[in-house]
């Protein structure tokens, strides 16, 4: 398999985009470690998934984005149970949808937190090892927002381009490392994330959840349907192939030519 022996981090894994990167890269061999939030049994089911998956070892770390030294436990505790990161996937994320004068600051300081320095904070953690193997491939779930703006979503559009910049920073510090870094640019993407933020919007818009669907979250993809994690997913497990070598710094769009308009 493409990815036996490699040790994959992937944030925001217990759901969504990041559980589909997780089952895609563990289908390839990859000792996965899973990060999120969740039901014990339904956890210790997505390990016992993953263990089946890889043939190998999985592990999980409830570690708190938000908490600098909680992401600093979670890599430690992945290189000791796993080995240290070859792939590190930055997915967590978290939203909260309200008119930037309107918008409570402790969630702003929740949103940057979760959204961007934790991509700095697992990055500046697992370069190191990635160095000294001579490969690496970091993955930052960005969105459509890293490339455009929507209105009542400030923090979030301002965190996802942030990870747009980090991304293609920290890739021509690596480029000669063996170690690519890009971003997957997501359009609206079905998942747990996406449908909480429903209500907000409806309340921001005074929409109705049908209006907020068909008007607000499909409105600007071309293809008027939701974006699949196992799409996603897919991107990700080829940038970890050899032939992705060359691909680094990149924004990758998925967003159904919502940034081609």
């Amino acid at each position: 398999m493409l990815l036996t022996d490699k040790v994959a981090l992937v944030t925001g894994s217990t759901s969504g985009i990041g559980l589909a990167i997780a089952r895609t890269l563990a289908a390839e061999g990859a000792r996965v470690m899973l990060n999120g939030f969740g039901d014990k049994d339904e956890i210790d089911t997505l390990r016992e998934e993953m263990t089946k998956l890889s043939g190998d070892l999985a592990g999980y770390s409830d570690a708190d984005l938000s908490d600098r030294e909680a992401i600093d436990a979670m890599i430690a505790r992945c290189t000791d149970e796993l080995g240290s990161p070859s792939i590190l996937v930055n997915n967590a994320g978290i939203q909260h949808v309200a008119p930037v004068d309107d918008f409570p600051p402790e969630k702003w300081d929740a949103i940057l937190a979760v959204n961007l320095s934790a991509v700095f904070h697992t990055s500046r953690l697992c370069i190191p090892s990635m160095r000294q193997k001579g490969w690496g491939r970091i993955i930052n779930t960005a969105s459509a927002h890293s490339l455009v703006a929507s209105p009542n979503k400030a923090p979030y559009v301002a965190a996802k381009h942030g990870v747009a910049g980090f991304t293609k920073a920290v890739a021509l510090e690596t480029a000669r490392d063996g170690i690519t870094v890009n971003c997957i640019s997501p359009g609206y993407v079905w998942t747990p994330l996406v449908e909480k933020q429903i209500p907000d919007t409806m309340k921001a818009r005074n929409m109705t959840e049908e209006q907020v669907m068909n008007d607000v979250l499909l409105s600007a993809q071309p293809t008027k349907r939701f974006v699949e994690p196992v799409e996603v997913a897919a991107l990700a497990l080829f940038l970890c192939r050899p032939e992705a070598g060359s691909i680094t710094g990149a924004n990758l769009s998925m967003d159904g030519g919502w940034t081609a308009q």
